[in-house]
């Protein structure tokens, strides 16, 4: 997750049912949300403890400015023992909650949660502030109308709302006026659930962002809401920091003109692509994974990025494809002929061999996934080189037969394999939201990075 301004508090810490046992500390929290408790002294210097046999699963603590914080599955990372001295020890955090205390073995619950992403502001393209500019360009007139927040039913029974958050002018506004507005996702369910019911959301919801902004983008500003925690009567707002994915360190500037489909794209359906989207994961989780590697950084070179794409592609058409090469029973009988006529020494070493034998080919594999959209792909010669290629090149990168390394991609050339590649997957993910062939058409029109991708396919 980003964090747009630095966070080190310090404050006194104690594990839960031990309060008399309080010791300082300084709570930091790097942008990307790692998190690290620098304390001085130890939270338990009995002999067990020393021994290793520490329990920092929860940490409760009571920091400046923000009252108490709950630090999640905790554990140290360097640990000292001051034998009569001053001595500091370091605690990794996995998760922060600012604003509660919660007991040993209670479960975290929330009704609600709130978050935003990079970029969603130009990504939904909806503003209630107005400016009119006299012809003279002297005076002018600014006026806001906060826009109405969307409400979407997911099919999970929570609800998902596109809400707006802003400020308006203080007072005295003698040299400036300023109003802003913000664009954020608030997750909202009836009952009480576990906070990583949100978070797996939130993720999905995330990711489908980073695929309609052709873009890495990172959550940030979460905060979370319980019915039984309010103050004056209303539900408290807790901040949430942890190292969610997906995450970059530069955070990414984009115009609407740069992503794949912005939110006036889906705005008559959106509902129906965000439950087809998270409905996805369901049976896409391993492909959608793949492919989201490869944007996020995780493959740090050009082969190992091509082997992901390669490996996402037949993992999709698996999981959307059940097509062998005959039919299961008839390959049965076939096997257990087979087996019959082997030595029986040797049948365990074949029937291994013979497992997998009735499934397709990578080539028929891709051949069966570009065929719904083969007319953005080129004429059929050239889509005959662009699967031969990938065949060759995943062949030759996986088991470097010195057979294949004139006909597998290298440089530029494998560059631009990864990005057709990414275009593959880019108009199966068109479809599998929810968009028609005619939306799918506009999109590949209008869509520059798509056109980027389609260039030179032959």
């Amino acid at each position: 997750m980003r964090i747009q301004e630095e966070y080190k508090k310090s404050g006194y810490f104690w594990l839960p049912g031990n309060e008399e046992k309080k010791i300082p500390g300084t709570l930091t929290i790097n942008d990307g949300g790692n998190t690290q408790l620098e304390v001085v002294g130890l939270f338990d210097d009995s002999i067990e403890a020393l021994n290793g046999d520490d329990d920092l699963s929860r940490i409760i603590g009571h920091v400046e400015n923000d009252g108490f914080v709950t630090l999640e599955d905790c554990f140290y990372t360097n640990k000292n023992i001051g034998f009569g001295g001053i001595s500091k020890s370091k605690v990794l955090v996995n998760k922060v909650l600012s604003g509660a205390a919660w007991d040993k073995d209670e479960k975290v619950k929330f009704n609600t949660l709130s978050f935003s992403v990079d970029c969603l502001d130009e990504w939904v393209g909806i503003s209630g502030i107005n400016v009119d500019t006299a012809p003279d360009y002297k005076t002018a007139t600014i006026s806001y109308e906060p826009p109405e927040a969307l409400s979407y039913a997911l099919d999970n029974g929570m609800e998902l709302k596109l809400c707006f958050a802003y400020t308006l002018p203080g007072f005295p506004t003698l040299q400036e006026a300023k109003i802003t507005q913000r664009a954020y996702f608030k997750i909202i369910s009836n009952e009480l659930r576990e906070l990583s019911e949100f978070t797996i959301l939130a993720y999905k919801i995330t990711n489908l962002m980073c695929f309609a902004m052709n873009e890495t983008v990172s959550m940030k500003t979460l905060s979370a809401t319980s019915n039984e925690i309010k103050r004056n009567n209303i539900p408290q707002p807790i901040k949430i920091y942890y190292q969610s994915i997906p995450y970059t360190e530069k955070e990414p500037t984009k115009t609407r003109y740069d992503m794949l489909f912005s939110f006036r794209t889906i705005q008559d359906n959106a509902g129906q692509i965000f439950n087809n989207w998270i409905n996805a994961y369901d049976f896409l989780s391993p492909a959608l994974g793949l492919y989201f590697s490869t944007k996020m950084g995780a493959q740090k070179y050009l082969d190992g990025k091509f082997l992901a794409l390669a490996q996402g592609l037949e993992t999709y058409h698996r999981r959307t494809s059940n097509e062998t090469l005959m039919d299961p029973e008839d390959f049965g009988t076939l096997v257990d002929t087979i087996l019959e006529g082997c030595p029986e020494n040797n049948r365990d070493w074949l029937k291994d061999r013979l497992v997998h034998g009735n499934e397709i080919n990578l080539g028929k594999r891709l051949k069966k996934i570009v065929e719904p959209f083969k007319k953005h792909l080129g004429s059929s010669k050239d889509r005959g080189k662009l699967l031969r290629k990938i065949v060759d090149t995943r062949n030759y990168l996986t088991h470097y037969n010195e057979e294949l390394k004139g006909a597998a991609a290298n440089g530029k050339d494998l560059f631009n394999l990864c990005s057709k590649m990414e275009l593959i997957f880019n108009l199966h993910f068109l479809k599998v939201v929810g968009f028609t062939d005619k939306e799918i058409e506009i999109v590949v029109e209008t869509s520059q990075p798509l056109k980027a991708k389609m260039m030179n396919i032959n």
